[in-house]
């Protein structure tokens, strides 16, 4: 049992393996031919192995940046890092929460074929966190590690992996221009919210990608160009103010700090020209091989795919986002050290990812002050929400490090608190959510039948 688990969960949180054998199995169901089944599941897969390369470049260039920032500012305190948790709890809860994750699977898989919202969550590694959390939650509000819990974290992730992408697709629509691929990450939640900020405040017209430059400027056009510049200009003012003592005996090993800040920002220019790259890759294959899917299984589903799937759409918003979102978690760190409460040191990868694509979605609603005031709303929920979560999770809260993303804290935070009213309340808040999804769907199906019928007697 144990090791089926284990080939299981090796699977599902490897995204290329699993996106391949998806894009496998909707060529299988076209009836494509052999050659182009064995092409499009190794493009697939390798487009999903492009695209997790550079994100990981991203990651590993930010890693400095982090050190340096908490170096100059002599901070300690909370840093929400989904990966860091999860290992963490993955060492009591690694059973139990791999069981909740095949039963989520499942109900997403269920939802999408007989709701309305017809998204099939793609993201492995968001499914593992989104288990253990659930996992975590659970069995602190006493309901153990039996088959009960099992069964009811799968039905309460997997509803919440069907829902979250349905929040998102306006808006995707308005950034991608179609509606092929939804967004299966974990800050949907708060990349609504954005949009929502962007469509209440924004102004549609000036699109942070229409930003006029000089004509002697104009290289800065091109996104690798102003990345590097933008971000070599940020990383070196950070190494000076950190010291070249401190960057040179723990960061550099030996290299000139400043030289050693520039290859930093080098590399993280290149790791997103990586993702760009990775990106085309998937969506030219990912798409046609989901069509038979989405014709067989799941009539009209989409595949819910990682973050990084729409930074092509908005470069400059990306930039404008991750700023943006890291300043307001640096004043929120200031005010929270005023306070005294515990202290929420902003987490550079989550500020760049989840902050970039809510100005994404900003920008595709509201222009450039959509993008600023969505990031900036994103930020706030990401650098203070993990306050409100701390509580909630058992032995965890005593970690250095907790969840990050608004799809973990705003369902943990509620979960958690009807975990703390007891098993009943627990329950009948799990149970209710999928009632009320399933009731949503009914809802509105009858109500485009009602417009449908409207139009058709006209």
């Amino acid at each position: 049992m144990k090791s089926v688990l284990n080939l299981f969960v090796s699977i599902a949180t490897q995204p290329a393996i699993l996106v391949a054998l998806i894009a496998m199995l909707g060529l299988l169901l076209q009836k494509k031919k052999a050659t182009e089944v064995v092409q499009g599941t190794i493009k697939t897969f390798a487009g999903f192995l492009v695209l997790i390369g550079g994100a990981g470049i991203l990651s590993n260039s930010l890693t400095p940046f982090a050190k340096m920032f908490q170096f100059a500012l002599h901070v300690q305190g909370v840093v929400p890092s989904n990966e860091a948790v999860v290992a963490i709890a993955l060492v009591k809860y690694g059973t139990t929460t791999a069981l909740i994750m095949l039963v989520g699977m499942i109900v997403n898989i269920l939802l999408a074929r007989f709701t309305r919202f017809k998204y099939i969550f793609l993201t492995g590694q968001a499914m593992l966190y989104v288990s253990c959390l659930t996992a975590v939650i659970l069995i602190s509000a006493k309901l153990g590690t039996g088959w009960q819990t099992i069964i009811l974290g799968g039905i309460f992730e997997g509803t919440l992996l069907t829902v979250t992408p349905a929040l998102c697709q306006p808006f995707m629509r308005q950034i991608t221009g179609g509606d092929e691929v939804a967004m299966g990450h974990t800050g949907n939640i708060g990349y609504a919210t954005a949009g929502l900020m962007g469509k209440w405040f924004g102004n549609k017209k000036n699109s942070t990608e229409d930003i006029e430059m000089p004509k002697g400027l104009s290289f800065l056009r091109d996104s690798t160009v102003s990345i590097t510049l933008l971000m070599g200009i940020v990383y070196i003012i950070l190494a000076i103010v950190a010291g070249p003592h401190f960057v040179e005996t723990k960061l550099s090993a030996g290299t000139n700090y400043l030289v050693y800040a520039l290859v930093q920002a080098g590399t993280f220019a290149a790791g997103f020209v990586v993702v760009l790259q990775g990106v085309r890759m998937i969506l030219a294959e990912i798409v046609p091989a989901f069509q038979g899917i989405a014709t067989k299984l799941v009539p009209n589903s989409k595949p819910a795919l990682d973050v990084p799937i729409i930074f092509p759409y908005a470069p400059n918003a990306v930039l404008i986002g991750f700023f943006t979102s890291f300043i307001v978690g640096t004043i929120s760190m200031f005010i929270m050290i005023a306070l005294k409460t515990t202290v929420i040191i902003p987490g550079v990868v989550g500020h760049f990812f989840c902050g970039a694509a809510a100005a994404i979605y900003g920008n595709a609603t509201g222009g450039r002050r959509g993008a600023i005031i969505g990031s900036a709303v994103n930020s706030l929920l990401i650098s203070w929400l993990p306050l409100l979560i701390l509580p909630v999770l058992g032995t965890l809260k005593l970690a250095a490090s907790t969840f990050a993303d608004t799809d973990y804290l705003v369902p943990g935070i509620l979960l958690g608190n009807l975990g703390n009213l007891g098993t009943v309340a627990v329950v009948a808040g799990i149970l209710g959510f999928l009632v009320i999804v399933v009731l949503i769907s009914l809802i509105l199906n009858g109500r485009d039948k009602a417009n449908s019928k409207a139009e058709a007697t006209k």
